[in-house]
């Protein structure tokens, strides 16, 4: 009987073992959920970061006297005197146009060569030479291509000198937004189908555009909001036409500062452009992958 109890008894190296154990899964656990507050943190602190000024720019249209920092007293004065100068609306068409132009052709070809990509042997190499100009300063590439047109082409700068600029910048990114779904596509998808008699144009459209709609269009997304807001390269290249981002920099700049001018359009900017990017974003990403 009393060999039956020790036999029975737990041994104390392995309960010790046990507990030791234990205590370090414990204590890594605790060591994790440190981290994920850490991080949880961190993404509150950018995320406020990223739309306090926004939405502390907007208050302040309201203000008398934005440059003080005072919200106080309120007033429409800006938004008033920004019906009233209407100088903004032709820089505003033209970097709409400009960004619908450069956005479609950074769908486009970023389409065609983040498909051909994957399927080349030497791939690192294309895509370090198609990626390189988004570690290029905007200065830097702008003053590049001002002295290539101007000094060396003689050409006059303009509408399609900013186009340039900007396609040069936005195409990396949209690029690489391709690349992520073309990298991971199954090609033994369009080999069946090519064996099954269908045309290129046909395999291209009932099976890798709706695989790859999300990169496509969000591509050319990248490309139209780059493209709005670009200021360094059109400082450049933009000859005789005024961009909204440079439009506003002027203002700002200028001898008879406008600042205050300016706050009440980025705010209407905002307002009318945030609501449509995320609607259209939300009916991309989520509605669409969903059905």
């Amino acid at each position: 009987m009393t060999a039956r109890l020790a036999d029975s008894a737990p041994d104390p190296l392995v309960t010790a073992g046990t507990t030791f154990s234990g205590r370090r899964w414990w204590r890594s656990l605790q060591h994790a959920q440190v981290w994920i507050r850490i991080s949880a943190w961190l993404g509150f602190l950018t995320l406020g970061l990223t739309y306090i000024p926004i939405i502390w720019l907007a208050v302040m249209s309201f203000s008398g006297r934005p440059l003080s920092g005072i919200p106080k007293p309120l007033t429409l004065r800006w938004y008033t005197e920004m019906t009233d100068d209407l100088r903004w609306v032709e820089p505003l068409e033209t970097s709409i146009v400009l960004a619908v132009i450069v956005g479609l052709f950074c769908m486009v070809i970023a389409t065609a060569v983040g498909r051909a990509i994957p399927r080349l042997r030497r791939r690192g190499s294309v895509l370090l030479l198609a990626t390189l100009p988004m570690f290029v300063p905007g200065l830097t590439m702008g003053a590049a291509l001002f002295f290539f047109f101007r000094s060396y082409l003689t050409l006059k700068l303009g509408e399609w000198s900013i186009f340039f600029g900007h396609l040069v910048w936005a195409l990396p990114f949209s690029l690489l937004l391709v690349l992520v779904l073309a990298s991971r596509f199954d090609h033994r998808l369009l080999e069946a189908a090519a064996d099954l008699g269908a045309s290129a144009w046909h395999r291209f459209w009932h099976i890798e555009f709706p695989i790859m709609r999300p990169a496509i269009v969000g591509a050319g997304l990248f490309g139209f909001l780059l493209s709005f807001t670009e200021l360094p390269r059109t400082i450049f290249l933009h000859g005789r036409t005024v961009s909204m981002p440079l439009f506003q920099w002027t203002q700002a700049s200028a001898h008879h500062s406008q600042v205050p001018l300016t706050f009440a359009l980025a705010s209407v900017m905002f307002a009318v452009t945030l609501p449509i990017m995320g609607g259209f974003f939300w009916f991309l990403f989520a509605k669409l992958d969903r059905s």
